[in-house]
């Protein structure tokens, strides 16, 4: 079984922390799936559940248990002022 965290990205294209957030993981090649909420209203939905509001950028941090079923670790929002906790969840 893979250790490695899966990273989903919840964001708006009008939003520059967003966009700032996407600029640095795609420059240091760090692999994340890029959930834009403009363009699918249920992911709105997904954010409110894990996080209770529906503010982006959204980091959802998630880890691969038993028979592949995907599990929560850790989420973020905004990525100037959690730079540093996003950063030591990408380096596990």
């Amino acid at each position: 079984m893979e250790d490695k965290l899966e990273l989903e990205l919840y964001t708006r294209p009008t939003c520059s922390d967003c966009q700032d957030a996407k600029k640095y993981l795609t420059s240091n090649r760090i692999h994340f799936a890029d959930k834009d909420v403009s363009k699918d209203l249920s992911l709105e939905k997904e954010m409110k559940k894990i996080s209770g509001n529906r503010i982006v950028p959204m980091f959802a941090f998630y880890k691969k248990g038993l028979f592949g079923k995907r599990k929560l670790i850790k989420h973020f929002i905004g990525f100037e002022n959690n730079r540093n906790d996003i950063l030591t969840m990408l380096k596990k």
